[in-house]
């Protein structure tokens, strides 16, 4: 019986559950290596020829060399292990964060400094509880 997730609706978010953790663990993996100069030094010596050291998909390895760490979080990859690409390349966390919301470094900075985002239009829908009024309850027929 798959598990029930009622976290599933909110805007915007993947959620980083056990299923997206098996689904992305090469990958994570694979980040987890850069932690390590002669890896990293490889890894950018031949991008693509490291990656194929590793059980990742084909589309893992293209979200990885395009640095679209949106598309990374989405296959299962985790955003602290992205760090590490981040590090590689030289970028700060608050450079690649940036790049994930489609603002520059400094609209993200400026928006952190000022509280962050609204919840307004970030909240699970149907935060009154009718969003999910058409599930049944976990363990029920």
């Amino acid at each position: 019986m798959p598990l029930d997730k009622p976290y599933l609706d909110i805007p915007g978010t993947t959620i980083f559950d056990a299923e997206q953790s098996r689904r992305g663990y090469a990958l994570n993996q694979f980040c987890m290596s850069l932690m390590k100069a002669e890896n990293r030094a490889r890894f950018k010596a031949n991008e693509r020829a490291y990656l194929d050291e590793w059980p990742m998909s084909e589309e893992q390895k293209q979200a990885v060399l395009a640095r679209d760490l949106n598309r990374c979080i989405a296959l299962g990859g985790n955003i602290y292990f992205r760090a590490k690409i981040g590090a590689t390349d030289g970028k700060s966390f608050q450079q690649m964060a940036g790049s994930m919301t489609g603002m520059t470094e400094a609209e993200y900075r400026d928006m952190m400094v000022a509280g962050g985002r609204s919840v307004e239009g970030n909240r699970r829908i149907g935060e009154d509880g009718d969003a999910q009024s058409h599930r049944q309850p976990q363990g029920k027929k």
